[in-house]
């Protein structure tokens, strides 16, 4: 069987042999000294100053919406995993949903200055697959009307665009590291913010809002342990054996599938992490054709993202064309540390002969 994503994982050994430092002192969460290990590692990778360690993907988007008091509507994309949207819900906040550009899948920067009203206080866009959104045009939009700017950055870790990590743009950035991810903890996530004062709420946010017997504000528990930062310790170092082993996959899906389906076009300026690998079908019947066939051979692709955020049930419909189409049409295909090259071969060959 493939399935569409396969969690690395390193040698038992070494994850034991660190884990054994917090076994032996038996400190095991409330920011251990592997959680900080991790977090300064991760600072140092990314480049950036500002790194929170947290629980989860989603739970550091509703703190970001928190400490950059958010309440009212927040522009989003539609075509993003569901917990993008359920965050500005779950913070009593209401998406309004701008259409997404037919090249990136991103959120169209060029669509977002017309939906922006008086309630206007942010906008959450998700870099889709790890490919950019437009963030300079984001930052001037939100520069001329005063918005604050969060990033999903749950598909962007190990991306460098214009020589920076991708998360360190807008005001806050968030990446999961959830036990799919090309960088995982397990379950995990982080946050990073540019501006001080707002890293240091965050800090309050994540551990119920005190330090020891100092009480700052309110807060929750975003906190992670150091079962899972030990596991990040140890992914951390063979990043770029991961990625260029992805992106072997990656260009041996391009040579196969390359001239039979639209696959993912990356950006000059981007160094890509090969997070996803994305195929569009002419229609979502050959889509699901497509499916059926990889199943009776036991391969499993994913529908990364259907359906169209802004049909949801639990929300209100805005009409975002594109999405609902390319949502319709769009399978990621199996890519993984361990995939070989006859699993490849085979993936391919069950779409070709469609």
């Amino acid at each position: 069987m493939i399935n569409v994503t396969k969690t690395y994982l390193p040698p038992f050994e070494e994850y034991t042999a660190v884990l054994k430092r917090a076994w032996d002192k038996a400190w095991i969460t409330n920011n251990g000294e592997l959680v900080q290990e991790l977090e300064q590692g991760l600072k140092d990778y990314l480049k950036v100053n500002n790194l929170l360690f947290c629980n989860n993907g989603t739970i550091v988007l509703q703190m970001a919406l928190k400490a950059l008091s958010i309440t009212k509507e927040v522009i989003t994309t539609p075509f993003s995993y569901v917990a993008t949207t359920n965050a500005i819900l779950w913070e009593g906040c209401q998406p309004i949903f701008v259409d997404i550009d037919p090249a990136t899948f991103c959120i169209d920067a060029d669509k977002i200055e017309a939906a922006i009203t008086e309630k206007t206080q942010a906008i959450l866009a998700t870099h889709v697959y790890g490919i950019p959104c437009d963030v300079e045009k984001i930052k001037t939009i939100a520069d001329k009307y005063n918005l604050k700017v969060i990033y999903d950055g749950a598909h962007a870790f190990g991306c460098t665009y214009k020589g920076k990590s991708l998360l360190s743009y807008g005001d806050i950035s968030t990446c999961s590291f959830h036990a799919t991810k090309i960088f995982h903890t397990v379950e995990g996530g982080c946050i990073i913010a540019n501006n001080e004062v707002v890293a240091r709420q965050l800090l309050f946010f994540r551990q119920f809002g005190h330090i020891y017997d100092d009480y700052f504000s309110i807060g929750i528990n975003g906190k992670n342990s150091e079962m899972h930062a030990a596991m990040g310790l140890c992914v951390l170092p063979k990043m770029a054996e991961i990625i260029k082993k992805r992106k072997d996959i990656a260009e041996q899906y391009n040579g196969a599938l390359g001239s039979f389906l639209r696959c993912l076009e990356i950006p000059e300026e981007l160094e890509y992490n090969y997070s996803y690998y994305p195929v569009v079908f002419d229609s979502d019947e050959l889509l699901l054709k497509a499916v059926e066939r990889l199943r009776h051979h036991e391969i499993y692709g994913r529908r990364y993202f259907y359906p169209s955020l802004n049909t949801l049930p639990f929300v209100k419909y805005q009409n975002c064309p594109i999405s609902e189409d390319i949502s319709k049409r769009v399978l990621c295909l199996p890519l993984y540390f361990e995939l070989s090259s006859e699993g490849v071969k085979k993936i391919s060959d069950c779409i070709i002969s469609l």
